[in-house]
């Protein structure tokens, strides 16, 4: 087994670990591959030890590595993890299959007139901001369900969930408790009637306080490719 191929039966084994913590079906939490900064060929080698779904943080960068990785693309789900501008939504809504970071509906509806109509609707999840961090992207809990509720009447798009990046915490109950904040901003769009089933929340460092709170997807790449 390769090295990238060991680092991902790690990272799938704390998943199992943390989902048998919470009383939870491993299968309820999917690994999401984040590759930024690492070359075509590294994702090349995971893809061949099982993993099928990468985030790319940088838009130019995740569409030269789709490019690269063609001969692939048909087996492989890219996410759009990063902040996204507006000079940026058509190269995403033409080449990813995913996006995490919408904050603002003006994203949201270029997205939706820019996917192309032969690609299937681009899969979307809000990014709010748990913590409350002046210079954090995300919209604030209280804007949560008028913005869910205006993207998912777009057309060309699905709204899938939510995603959060909170400020490190010290340990796992803090670590906990920011997340559980995106959990209960998730329950609250529900409730309105909005069906939602991705919460897209934990990295490497506090992905077992994510699967604790929730989360249906963790975002793991140092754990897997190491440290950029």
């Amino acid at each position: 087994m390769t090295m990238i191929g060991d680092k991902l039966q790690q990272v799938r084994a704390r998943i199992v670990t943390a989902c048998t913590a919470a009383g939870r079906d491993p299968a309820s939490v999917h690994l999401l591959a984040v590759s930024k900064t690492f070359a075509a060929e590294a994702v090349r080698e995971a893809h061949a030890a099982g993993q099928t779904a990468f985030g790319e943080n940088y838009v130019q960068e995740g569409v030269a590595k789709i490019e690269a990785l063609a001969d692939l693309r048909s087996q492989l789900e890219w996410h759009c993890i990063g902040p996204l501008q507006s000079n940026k939504t058509r190269v995403v809504a033409e080449h990813f299959d995913w996006v995490h970071s919408i904050d603002r509906l003006k994203i949201a509806e270029r997205l939706a007139e820019q996917r192309p109509a032969h690609l299937p609707p681009l899969q979307v999840c809000l990014q709010i901001n748990v913590d409350g961090g002046a210079n954090k992207s995300g919209i604030g809990a209280e804007e949560a369900i008028s913005l869910a509720q205006a993207v998912a009447a777009l057309p060309r798009l699905r709204l899938r969930g939510l995603m959060a990046i909170p400020e490190p915490a010290p340990d796992f109950a803090a670590q906990r408790d920011l997340f559980l904040r995106a959990a209960a901003v998730f329950d609250q769009i529900r409730a309105s009637g909005i069906e939602l089933d991705t919460l897209s929340l934990g990295m490497s460092a506090d992905l077992e306080a994510a699967v604790a709170a929730g989360s249906t997807m963790v975002r793991i790449g140092t754990a897997i490719f190491g440290s950029r």
